[in-house]
């Protein structure tokens, strides 16, 4: 079932039954009072991850709160997004842009990982979890990723499961499509690893491609800097063997 983009959607922390009352954050009160001016019987959506998309009545109990009322459920919780995301961190704003871009493309777990050539630096894990809450409020997502601390590449690689397969982008590859090395690719549990700006180093380059569950793919004839790469491999892993298709 689609998402309605007519009612605005919140994020609540909240069980959603009906007959229940959710509360609301103080940044939340702030928003939906002294920002979108909603009145008393207002309607919007709430989800919290678990519980589906209800579509809820504010109410003001008092002049300082606000309570939601669950008066319907609109769509159930679906399966939670199963492509984990690994991506070295960016500079702050182009990291909000990456976090936001990965949870509209079905993402639901970012690592962050720390490679030898890394020049972003995770500043907050708060602060990917808001950007991630936010991307998820505005494109009709029901799920919010997970987000996990930042860990080392070599140590990552070490602990891997290896039932799920690692996706990674090679520059170096010797053809421009991707496609023949996605088709030959027969799990469904996947993982999307985008290295820094500078690239992998050679030492990391040289451990990925001797792993049995590593897989890498070129991403066309020009080099795509690491957000936009990102965008690109997770549409053509989306629309080949992940749940577009």
């Amino acid at each position: 079932m689609r998402a309605n983009f007519r009612l605005q959607r919140l994020f609540v922390e909240s069980d959603i039954v009906s007959g229940g009352a959710l509360p609301v954050s103080d940044g939340q009160f702030n928003y939906l009072h002294n920002v979108l001016r909603l009145e008393d019987g207002a309607e919007l959506l709430a989800f919290n991850g678990r519980d589906g998309e209800w579509l809820v009545r504010l109410t003001y109990p008092s002049r300082k709160k606000i309570l939601l009322e669950p008066v319907e459920q609109t769509r159930p919780q679906p399966d939670p997004c199963d492509l984990h995301y690994l991506f070295a961190p960016l500079k702050v704003g182009r990291l909000d842009y990456l976090v936001q871009k990965a949870v509209e493309m079905g993402a639901g777990v970012l690592q962050p990982v720390m490679t030898q050539h890394v020049q972003g630096k995770i500043g907050s894990i708060d602060r990917l979890r808001a950007n991630a809450t936010e991307a998820a409020e505005q494109c009709g997502i029901l799920a919010i990723p997970e987000v996990r601390e930042p860990v080392r590449l070599i140590d990552l690689l070490e602990a891997w499961d290896r039932n799920r397969r690692i996706i990674y982008c090679d520059e170096g590859a010797e053809t421009n499509n991707p496609m023949s090395a996605l088709d030959g690719i027969k799990e469904k549990n996947l993982a999307l690893l985008i290295g820094p700006e500078g690239g992998f180093s050679a030492e990391e380059q040289t451990r990925l491609r001797g792993l049995p569950f590593v897989t890498a793919i070129p991403l066309g004839p020009r080099i795509l800097r690491a957000d936009t790469a990102a965008v690109a491999a997770m549409a053509v892993i989306q629309a080949t063997i992940g749940d577009w298709a």
